[in-house]
């Protein structure tokens, strides 16, 4: 699958990445010139090396003649004394019918070519360079100059030498550079991820503190940060502030709303108890259910406003455990008896009051139905989704009947009763229901390991 920046989430991924291509292309563009500059130079002496040889011999040849010649040592290069070293020089005469050749002890019994029988143009000067095969079948880098010593003679001045010295020097060097900019690459690599990670770390300090305040530790960010993230920060506190502000306006109208619709109905109901009679009666009873449907829907109000708070966390375990003491008295006569509990680092990401409305209703409703035992626990788990946020899973069980499954989605609607034998207004789990889901949780009903009904509640916490 082809990579591309738009599936690297990670912006520290794509600095670094960004950082690592960028380097590898200026080292490999500068490991390709800095070659190509050290084989220009190279080159270069090579040729001169082979010129100043040549003009050596062609000076002597000069004032002596090819006689004066005594020997190749004088060249101070031992390299010509060495058969097939690879460095030849020729000397052969041309205005002679014998074509006679004096040549370095590395030629041994072989020749060079000339470079004018391989059409190799003359320079100005009379210079001819070119390349050509030698006796042992290599190819020499070949420099020549004709020189007419008068009455001495015509001679061909030939200096030879390989380039195979050259290319081993070439190689070394290459692969010095590849070394050098190998240990280079890893100290630039290393030197990124330091500028990353130390760059980021005002947004990681910044992630910290939204945590900090979405666990209610703290209401709003501190700290100094730089002036990229700085607004950011301003920002995010200001829009702390807003939620705030919206959420209480939004509690104190709801407030308001209740006393307004509760006292008209309260004159009602007194209105109708003092007249007694069929249509009173009926008047009291419609009453009574508008204000049932009153605080339900006020209560769910209520609830979202608090569910989009932030900072809001409630511990758990003391809620749960004054449950246990106080339904084991409720149902102590009836002989059924509730056990479990919740570590007490666990915390949930609401206010106490939805907090205890959602788990007393359940734990209510298994009591009124088991036999003998009620076991609440909690766990945190993350998301299946790999979300950073982490759950809590409530579990009560019961050894009750159990509910059929296709009861279960029944069970949750508001006002729905399976059983009237049972007290209760049926209210208990459509409460739930909407109160976890006004914090983004749910409810879900399963079969209980102990034989009844096992409610299984999701919130938000840590």
């Amino acid at each position: 699958m082809r990579l591309s920046f738009v599936t690297i989430r990670s912006i520290a991924a794509r600095l670094f990445l960004t950082a690592a291509a960028m380097s590898s292309v200026v080292l490999l563009v500068a490991s390709i010139l800095l070659t190509a500059y050290y084989r220009s130079e190279a080159q270069e002496v090579f040729e001169r090396r082979l010129d100043v040889y040549l003009r050596a011999i062609v000076a002597d040849v000069s004032e002596s003649g090819q006689e004066g010649r005594t020997g190749p040592g004088q060249l101070g290069d031992p390299q010509f004394e060495l058969p097939g070293s690879g460095w030849y020089w020729q000397i052969t005469r041309l205005d002679d019918k014998s074509h006679e050749i004096k040549a370095s002890r590395s030629l041994f019994a072989g020749t060079l070519p000339k470079l004018s029988d391989l059409g190799v143009p003359a320079e100005v000067g009379g210079f001819r360079r070119g390349y050509g095969l030698g006796p042992d079948g290599r190819r020499l880098r070949i420099v020549e100059r004709v020189i007419d010593v008068g009455d001495v003679g015509i001679y061909l001045v030939q200096v030879a030498g390989s380039g195979e010295e050259m290319e081993e020097q070439i190689a070394r060097f290459r692969f010095a550079l590849i070394v050098a900019f190998a240990a280079l690459a890893i100290a630039l690599a290393i030197g990124a991820a330091f500028q990353v990670h130390f760059g980021l770390r005002p947004l990681r300090q910044l992630r910290r503190e939204l945590a900090t305040i979405r666990r209610g530790e703290r209401e709003r960010i501190m700290g100094g940060y730089p002036s990229e993230v700085a607004p950011l920060a301003d920002e995010l506190n200001l829009l702390i502030s807003a939620n705030r502000d919206i959420l209480e306006r939004a509690r104190t109208q709801v407030g308001n709303l209740a006393h307004a619709l509760k006292t008209p109905l309260s004159v009602i109901v007194n209105e109708a108890d003092a007249a007694p009679g069929q249509l009173a009666g009926k008047v009291q009873e419609q009453a009574e259910i508008m204000g049932d449907q009153i605080s339900f829907y006020l209560d769910r109000a209520r609830a979202a406003a608090r569910g989009g708070a932030l900072g809001a966390a409630t511990q758990i375990a003391p809620s749960i455990d004054a449950f246990l003491r106080a339904f084991s008295k409720i149902y102590g006569d009836k002989g059924v008896i509730f056990s479990g509990g919740a570590d007490p680092r666990l915390r949930f990401l609401g206010e106490r009051q939805d907090l205890e409305e959602m788990i007393g209703n359940l734990l209510d409703n298994a009591g009124k139905w088991a036999k003998s035992q009620v076991t609440i626990n909690v766990s945190v788990e993350n998301d299946g989704d790999g979300a950073a946020r982490p759950s809590l899973r409530v579990t009560i069980d019961d050894d009750g009947p159990g509910l059929a499954p296709h009861l279960r989605a029944a069970a949750t609607q508001r006002g729905r009763r399976l059983d009237e034998t049972k007290p209760g207004s049926g209210l208990g789990l459509s409460i739930v229901v909407d109160l976890a889901a006004a914090y983004g949780g749910s409810l879900q009903l399963n079969d209980s390991p102990s034989g009844g009904l096992r409610a299984e509640l999701r919130l938000p916490g840590f």
